[in-house]
């Protein structure tokens, strides 16, 4: 299939430069279901971006569109700001009884506005107002959004240029394997902590991301991860878990952090938890944490009620049972076969690729391959995305949902487009 992109003329004219996706799929997208995307001219795309991970049960669920219709036909609240509202009673209680119950996990609910910047910067808001201390520990390739609070504590430079301003408050440490296993986990870290002429202000927190999908498809070990919890514990440190992309089942259980056997103080969650793609995120925290004022964070979208009936309607129907972790972990071993092979047609050496559950990376060292790999996978109807701070990452993220005939296929399509930009 050959794609011929289309007149833009109001999105060129009319729309600001700042576009981005739509540079690389030149297309006018009309229809969607499941995992695959219909322009306006009657091309099929299968999709391996699920909406940057918000759509993990695919496009148009038709479980979840089901109980959005007869939620509006009914004439539900749809704007509710922070008031108690059937729709939010609903998820509440399935997210009480479907995710935190099942893992003990102690968890009280926060709605701090639609999207996961805004939980990110409620968390730091929330962390520092605790610990009456205002810095904030990050890593090396950190994402964690675009507002001035969750910038400084990102990683990629052209990103944090964006905010046009010091970015102040948060301090970098290297992330899991920065330096190719040569210096012992967390040395910088500690020492930093135990020297008073280090420069670094106690921390009231540190945030991290179990999979830096942003920053490359990273992928911290289990023992890492509980050795930062438990240097969080000595020092004094809140610990954050940045779950927006990665959870909501992403790796394979619900929460990203659960392989380690972790309890976060605070964690994040947007993107795939109203399951439908509409704007919805939480910011999750231990009760004792509690300390906010009433009104003291404060938003007009907190309330988005359609996003709250298809959260319940995706917990209850996909989660209930265990089995949609079970499924994510056989897809993400079809995709790892899949790309074992890719990798042995390659030349030695030339690309390497990580991930766990349904969340991979493909990284060359020609680094402007991966860009390459992405333009002919889009020409041959696949839509991919890179990811890294010079893009050298193609980035895998197909619906939770995707079968195992639709992931072959994908997985085809982008061997083909990797022999073809060799």
């Amino acid at each position: 299939m050959t794609i011929t992109p289309p007149a833009l003329s109001v999105f060129e004219t009319l729309e600001s430069e700042v576009r981005s996706y739509c540079r690389g799929w030149p297309a006018v997208f009309d229809r969607a279901q499941g995992s695959r995307l219909t322009d306006e001219d009657g091309h099929s795309y299968l999709d391996f971006f699920a909406g940057a991970g918000s759509l993990n049960y695919g496009h148009n669920n038709p479980v979840l569109k089901r109980a959005l219709i007869d939620y509006i036909e009914r004439d539900g609240i749809t704007h509710g700001l922070d008031m108690a509202t059937t729709a939010k009673r609903a998820f509440l209680e399935s997210f009480q009884n479907v995710v935190l119950r099942p893992r003990d996990l102690p968890y009280k609910v926060m709605f701090p506005g639609p999207t996961g910047t805004n939980a990110v910067e409620s968390a730091l808001k929330l962390a520092r107002k605790v610990k009456n201390r205002e810095a904030i520990v990050s890593f090396t390739n950190a994402f964690h959004g675009m507002s001035l609070g969750s910038l400084a504590v990102t990683g990629n430079a052209f990103k944090r240029a964006g905010a046009g301003i010091p970015l102040v408050h948060g301090t970098p440490m290297p992330f899991d394997n920065y330096f190719d296993g040569q210096v012992p986990d967390f040395l910088w870290f500690e020492r930093l902590l135990g020297d008073q002429g280090s420069g670094l202000n106690k921390p009231a927190a540190v945030i991290v991301e179990t999979v830096q999908g942003e920053g490359g498809i990273n992928v911290a070990r289990a023992e890492w991860l509980r050795a930062l919890a438990s240097l969080c514990e000595r020092q004094d440190m809140l610990l954050i878990v940045d779950d927006i992309q990665m959870g909501c089942g992403r790796t394979g259980g619900f929460f990203s952090f659960e392989e380690a056997g972790i309890t976060p103080d605070i964690v994040t969650l947007s993107k795939s938890i109203s399951g439908y793609g509409l704007p919805m995120a939480l910011t999750l925290f231990k009760p004792e944490l509690d300390i906010w004022e009433p009104g003291e964070h404060n938003g007009t979208f907190r309330g988005n009620n359609p996003a709250f009936v298809t959260a319940a309607a995706a917990l209850n129907t996909y989660w209930a049972d265990g089995q949609m972790e079970k499924q994510t972990l056989a897809r993400g071993e079809q995709v790892e076969r899949a790309l074992l092979a890719i990798i042995d047609e390659c030349e030695p050496d030339s690309v390497s690729f990580r991930g766990r559950g349904l969340v991979w990376g493909m990284e060359f060292k020609d680094k402007p391959r991966a860009t390459a790999i992405c333009r002919r996978a889009f020409e041959l109807g696949l839509l991919l995305e890179t990811s890294g701070p010079e893009s050298e990452v193609v980035k895998l993220l197909p619906a939770l949902t995707v079968t195992p005939e639709e992931l072959d296929e994908g997985l085809r399509t982008l061997a083909r487009a990797v022999r073809e930009t060799a």
